[in-house]
């Protein structure tokens, strides 16, 4: 692979500065993006204040679900390591998907179910803070079975970052909405929060967040300083509450409590699935 000069780089920056403020700013800024890292693809997800997540670039992937995205927006965005980072540790910079995502991710449902549907076999994410309670994540994506972004490359994305940070501050000043009602988003977090609080403890609800996060066993075991025993009879028990089996079932019964949710922290979703009260 040859690597870019310095010549190179400056060049396709400025072209990118050519383009702010245009129609042609954001398949401009993927094109860089992708040229820089050898990645095969990227998509620019915005999460607005007072918004579900939405698509401000994509382009087809050859063989990925047409659906995945759209699948996405409508509530796995929650579990997404990216999103989390941004939304609840004020994480913003480079990162790969091993920097963020949990020991047991590649395990988990929400991996298994939704993410291998998107191509992706590795992502490196650009989160950049907007303002107003919105960001993006500039999500790119390698396809090849086992490809994986190295430390280099994460490197020469995190050297351009401060640039094309300030370009998307640019691009998308001035457009975005300043409302301090509760958003979509707002009410959808607290859904997660309640989900399954009608029949669980509050023990067992942590440990099926964390199940749902894609966190193993042992992972659960050190986040609430209990014992590796203790997480799995509380996993046990929150799954003959809920009538479940198994991960995967878990992860179907949160998807569809969400869609049923009315989004007010302190009724479980759970109970407007089922058809009670």
């Amino acid at each position: 692979m040859v690597m870019p000069t310095l010549s190179d780089i400056s060049t396709r920056l400025a072209g990118l500065v050519d383009t702010l403020g245009s129609d042609q700013f954001l398949n401009q800024l993927v094109d860089t993006l992708c040229w820089q890292t050898q990645a095969d693809d990227a998509t620019i997800i915005i999460y607005e204040q007072g918004e579900l997540p939405g698509i401000a670039y994509a382009k087809p992937l050859e063989g990925a679900a047409e659906t995945a995205l759209n699948t996405y927006l409508t509530g796995p965005f929650l579990l997404d390591p990216f999103y989390r980072a941004a939304q609840h540790d004020n994480q913003f910079g480079v990162f790969r998907l091993v920097d963020l995502a949990p020991s047991g991710f590649r395990a988990s449902e929400y991996y298994k179910t939704w993410y291998k549907s998107c191509g992706y076999q590795d992502e490196c994410g650009l989160l950049i803070d907007l303002g107003e309670r919105s960001f993006i994540n500039i999500s790119m994506g390698l396809l090849a079975p086992q490809a994986r972004f190295s430390r280099k490359q994460a490197r020469d994305l995190q050297d351009l970052f401060p640039v094309i940070d300030a370009m998307c501050k640019k691009h998308w000043g001035g457009q975005l909405k300043s409302d301090d009602t509760i958003s979509m988003r707002d009410r959808l977090h607290s859904s997660l929060g309640a989900f399954g609080s009608s029949v669980l403890t509050k023990r067992e609800r942590q440990v099926i967040e964390l199940v749902l996060l894609g966190h193993n066993t042992r992972l659960i075991a050190e986040k609430l300083g209990i014992s590796i025993e203790t997480v799995k009879l509380h996993r046990k028990h929150a799954y003959a509450k809920l009538d479940i089996n198994s991960q995967a079932e878990l992860f179907y019964l949160f998807m569809e409590a969400l869609a049923h949710s009315s989004g007010d922290a302190s009724v479980d979703p759970l109970i407007a699935y089922q058809g009670v009260g």
